[in-house]
């Protein structure tokens, strides 16, 4: 098993960066990747973005590519986002996926999952 812990939510200003924190521990040396997912009120869960353990190889959302840079050392996995935006309010959830295909961004993709924190954008 593979346990994860989200840090670094909180409330910030519009056009602000901001940077969250995943710490993984337990059996990491088996997953293939980590990813950054979102879920906004009243909305699904959604894909932010995702690495593998090897440094190097990243994927994003089409909605915070550029903005939003995904990193990994050690075990922490950090995802740092510039640019906020209103519209990036939601809770944000770390996950670890056990399988090759977590690049996909789907979350069946995924089989272990913090409990999230909150970040709230003002406008």
């Amino acid at each position: 098993q593979v346990q994860v812990t989200e840090s670094g939510g909180g409330l910030v200003q519009a056009g602000d960066s901001h940077g969250l924190s995943c710490a993984a521990s337990g059996r990491t040396e088996s997953s293939y990747g980590m990813g950054w997912f979102r879920q906004a009120p009243g909305k699904e869960r959604e894909f932010v973005a995702a690495t593998r353990w090897i440094v190097g190889h990243t994927y994003y959302a089409d909605s915070v590519k550029s903005r939003f840079t995904i990193s990994i050392a050690k075990n922490t996995v950090y995802l740092q986002m510039n640019g906020l935006k209103p519209e990036d309010t939601a809770i944000y959830y770390c996950a670890a996926a056990m399988g090759s295909h977590f690049y996909t961004g789907a979350s069946y993709e995924y089989d272990y999952w913090g409990q999230g924190t909150q970040v709230t954008v003002s406008s």
